[in-house]
């Protein structure tokens, strides 16, 4: 009797964990597509730009880490590299583990007015006189 009864709960088990599976499929394809249409093909965060295959590697982010909400105009998410999306959640996690209460977003947008090389020509004539 045992036997019949953990092979039933094992199948009702195995048919919940495949409609969760599926259903988050759905849902991560409708917000996914909407996201990509709606957004370029940016990481928010590191800026890198994506293209052809390499979209893939864009995963869509809740701001508000509620994978429910997903209003059609997309306020609730950005688009960030697999790379910074990892960051993003394992922060917290981190801040968990440290017992961390307030998290500080110390990442700053790169600047476009940096410029890598600006006063070189200056040192280069400099070095030659």
């Amino acid at each position: 009797m045992t036997d019949k009864k953990s092979k039933k709960d094992s199948l009702k088990m195995d048919q919940v964990l495949a409609d969760i599976a599926r259903n988050r499929k759905m849902r991560e394809n409708t917000y996914r597509a909407r996201a990509l249409n709606l957004f370029p093909w940016v990481c928010a965060r590191c800026t890198r730009e994506f293209s052809g295959k390499k979209v893939r590697e864009l995963t869509v982010h809740h701001k508000d880490h509620d994978h429910d909400n997903n209003p059609p105009d997309g306020r609730n998410w950005e688009l960030l590299c697999i790379y910074c999306h990892d960051y993003e959640h394992s922060k917290y996690t981190d801040a968990d583990y440290y017992g961390v209460t307030e998290i500080e977003n110390k990442e700053e947008p790169p600047s476009e007015t940096f410029k890598a090389f600006a006063g070189l020509e200056a040192l280069l004539r400099k070095k030659k006189e």
